[in-house]
């Protein structure tokens, strides 16, 4: 149903009937809004729907332990740690397993080169502007991006916009396949985030432009429907 591409789709909501269904092989997927926008929530259902899917899955967070990790998508219902015992998910943190960060400065290029990740079918960096370095050149940034896709893989970057060049950000918005932003506003005192879809070339379903969602404890995401427009 899903030829060369990676469904997403859990039953207990519906993202995918609104995203496209499944995410295209081979394909740069860009994430971006401002600290706090819901990146890294975004990053954990994706995650967790690819893996239920049947997908092998990695996943480098800049922000949280790993245990930190494991213990945050368990209190929303998405628990991984059985995937990582079956070697179909791999975590990594810029940080050891509990709090000491790692001394060696790493960049994305750097984790292209892992071994792990080159196992992957779907890899996750969030948070990916932690990881560029300043002066990067764009053509040779998206080149080690591309051999890395090409190889059939798809790569998912989530970005916090202040941290990044923005003409380095318009160049991988420009290549990307999949564009998705966050917002978020207040009304009479409650939060309302939405998914704003800039792009998303080779669709196996419905795409809709915006959609409302929210994350509730043991549920996970939940698409907000009063408020998708």
């Amino acid at each position: 149903m899903y030829e060369d591409s990676f469904p997403f789709g859990l039953e207990q909501d519906s993202l995918a009937n609104s995203l496209g269904a499944a995410i295209p092989n081979r394909s740069l997927m860009l994430v971006e809004g401002d600290i706090g926008g819901g990146k890294s929530l975004i990053a954990q259902r994706l995650a967790y729907g690819l893996v239920e899917n049947g997908t092998k899955v990695a996943l480098v967070t800049t922000e949280l332990t790993t245990r930190g990790w494991l213990e945050q998508v368990a209190s929303i219902g998405y628990s991984m740690s059985d995937y990582i015992d079956k070697g179909q998910f791999l975590l990594l943190s810029r940080f050891g397993v509990l709090t000491e960060e790692v001394e060696v400065e790493i960049t994305i290029e750097d984790l292209l080169s892992n071994e792990g990740l080159k196992a992957a079918d779907f890899v996750i960096i969030d948070r990916a502007s932690q990881l560029i370095p300043e002066g990067v050149n764009p053509s040779s940034f998206l080149s080690a991006i591309r051999r890395f896709t090409a190889e059939g893989r798809t790569l998912m970057l989530c970005i916090d916009t202040d941290e990044i060049e923005p003409s380095l950000l318009r160049e991988i918005k420009g290549s990307a396949e999949v564009v998705l932003g966050l917002l978020a506003s207040t009304q009479g005192g409650q939060l309302n985030r939405t998914l704003a879809v800039t792009r998303f070339l080779r669709a196996a379903g419905p795409v809709q432009a915006r959609i409302g969602w929210r994350v509730e404890p043991s549920m996970g995401f939940i698409v907000d429907i009063t408020a998708v427009s």
